[in-house]
């Protein structure tokens, strides 16, 4: 009997991670993601962004900061090359979550599902495959990017339909949830993570100086940016370089 209630939880234990449970863990995400795409829909529609050329660059990148950084360019009448290396340097991080992610993998991803798959990961994505205890497989992972990506696609088109019919000054306020929203990513790690905080202050000096200088006149907006970046990051690297962890 004993020998039966142990086969018996291991073949449940092995099936707990499928498309169902994935739904369920991504249905929290998914619904968070509805309020910040419908920021992102309202900031694009104010922009002059079609709704459904909004829609589009939600189902194709998936990327808030990207996207809201994309949407500063555009409007700046910035160049492919400053928004090819704005979206390098703002999403360079997923290069090491999907890294982290491919030892939590089992036999079900093959090279076609790998490359599928790293088109939905985000940090809230990663953040909950990366802290099962077990391996997991394709369907897991389907059904944990389904409900967020479906959200992120969803407010994006309620926001840039909303953003055309409600008043300006409603408009104006959502316009500051992006912005909030980058605010809310900075708290979190610079109070528990050492150095965060510095970087932050020295790419918002840096950008400061580089818009209100005369002598930096020719440098555009969205070049500013991966300059202010890229200094504050390679002062605090060498300042206070992170220690190698588990």
């Amino acid at each position: 009997m004993e020998q039966v209630k142990s086969k018996k939880t291991a073949s449940s234990g092995l099936s707990v991670l499928d498309f169902r449970r994935g739904l369920k863990d991504g249905l929290p995400i998914g619904l968070g993601y509805l309020s910040v795409a419908f920021a992102f829909g309202v900031q694009a529609s104010m922009l002059g962004v079609p709704w459904f050329m909004s829609v589009f660059i939600s189902m194709t990148n998936l990327t808030s900061a990207g996207q809201l950084a994309g949407l500063t360019i555009i409007a700046t009448l910035g160049t492919i090359g400053e928004m090819i290396l704005t979206q390098l340097v703002i999403n360079s991080r997923y290069f090491l979550m999907s890294i982290t992610l491919t030892q939590k993998l089992d036999d079900s991803f093959t090279l076609k599902h790998r490359l599928f798959c790293s088109a939905f990961i985000t940090d809230e994505i990663f953040a909950v495959a990366a802290a099962k205890p077990k391996t997991f497989g394709v369907k897991y992972f389907h059904g944990l990017s389904l409900c967020p990506y479906v959200g992120w696609a969803l407010g994006t088109l309620f926001g840039s339909l909303a953003g055309n019919i409600l008043p300006a000054f409603i408009t104006n306020a959502l316009g500051i949830a992006l912005y909030a929203m980058f605010i809310a990513i900075i708290i979190p790690p610079s109070i528990t993570t050492k150095g965060v905080l510095p970087t932050v202050l020295i790419g918002a000096g840096l950008s400061c100086l580089i818009y209100y200088l005369p002598f930096f006149d020719g440098i555009s907006t969205g070049l500013s940016v991966i300059i202010s970046a890229l200094i504050a990051a390679l002062v605090m690297a060498a300042i206070c370089p992170v220690k190698n962890q588990e």
